[in-house]
């Protein structure tokens, strides 16, 4: 990019000032993209399409605002134009009621029906040295708070995520969305409303330790790598849920999740998993034996882990492209898996 003549205090400036200046909020943009729209693959097309929004628009940025707050601007107002033809995306339980029947076959879903994606944890994590920034970063990305915000119509879910995520002051997202401080109330009323009628209940968590984490990781890849349905039993709660993303099907209670995992544990060996993070929560990448010996890429399975256990587990089957996206390779290739990653 060349050389631009600028306005207002700004005067001349280059893409390498630009850059320099608008690049530290890459990572939070990112999160405030992907919280509006449910989508990894979305929201990283939306920061590059803010980026050169802005990079056009920096010759007439007077400085009225923090740049930080002109970008948060500029990326709002490109979600809500992404939002305005297009559904909710959803989670399998967001859909309907759980399955009774674990020996049934997954009931599909039609091609008009948008998932929730699932997030990296390295894209987001802010870099900061304190931990308590950290962690409240986390639990604002956790996957059933993403799939609750797209109940929401897309200038509520704007207002929810600028005041109580980002807490921004109600006259800065007056400013942010082109309307006033009492329409900013009067919306994020409306959310927290909508919110509480349509989204369903949201796991009440109390966040283990690690090592009480690390364990119930443990004994869910034992349990798979293994084919020990009794290492499962353990690390599930009693009121444990598993959702099968892409398809409809959901099971509720520890009783009818080992009776679907019984099904497709297979034989000792059959899987390999290697533990990530995503959404601020532990996730494994998952591979499963082909006919030829191979542990291919099968997708990921992301943790909503409890002192009483394991609460929800959702099982994205997305293959290679999705696990490449969490830095794992298509194959497995037998011992020397990473370490389970630090979630606090």
């Amino acid at each position: 990019m060349e050389a631009r003549q600028g306005a207002g205090d700004e005067g001349e400036f280059s893409s390498d000032e630009f850059a320099r200046r608008a690049e530290q909020f890459r990572r939070e943009l990112l999160a405030h993209c992907y919280r509006m729209l449910g989508s990894a693959d979305e929201a990283e097309d939306l920061v590059q399409e803010t980026f050169l929004r802005a990079w056009r628009s920096y010759g007439t940025f007077q400085g009225r605002s923090s740049l930080r707050v002109w970008l948060y601007r500029i990326a709002t107002n490109a979600c809500l134009t992404a939002l305005e033809h297009r559904g909710r995306r959803a989670l399998p339980s967001g859909l309907g009621g759980p399955s009774g029947d674990p020996d049934a076959p997954p009931s599909p879903a039609g091609p008009d029906v948008a998932w929730v994606q699932p997030i990296a944890d390295a894209l987001l994590t802010p870099e900061s040295e304190d931990p308590a920034t950290i962690v409240t970063a986390r639990e604002s990305l956790r996957l059933a708070l993403i799939a609750s915000l797209q109940y929401l119509p897309p200038r509520q879910r704007a207002v929810l995520i600028l005041r109580e995520v980002l807490g921004f002051p109600a006259t800065e997202v007056a400013t942010l969305l082109d309307t006033t401080p009492a329409a900013v109330k009067s919306a994020l009323q409306r959310a927290r409303a909508r919110l509480d009628q349509a989204a369903p209940v949201r796991e009440q968590l109390s966040k283990p330790t690690e090592p009480r984490a690390r364990a119930l990781l443990d004994d869910y890849i034992a349990g798979f790598e293994n084919a020990d349905t009794a290492a499962l039993e353990r690390a599930l709660r009693t009121d444990a849920a598993i959702e099968l993303v892409g398809t409809r099907t959901w099971f509720a209670g520890r009783a009818t999740c080992l009776r679907f995992l019984t099904q497709v544990i297979g034989r000792p060996g059959d899987w390999r998993m290697i533990p990530v993070s995503a959404n601020g929560q532990p996730a494994v990448g998952a591979y499963h034996r082909d006919g030829d010996g191979i542990h291919r890429a099968f997708g990921l399975g992301v943790l909503t882990v409890t002192d009483a256990g394991i609460a929800r587990v959702i099982v994205f089957g997305g293959g290679p492209d999705l696990v490449a996206r969490f830095g794992l390779p298509p194959v497995h290739q037998g011992a020397g898996a990473p370490s389970f990653p630090r979630t606090t």
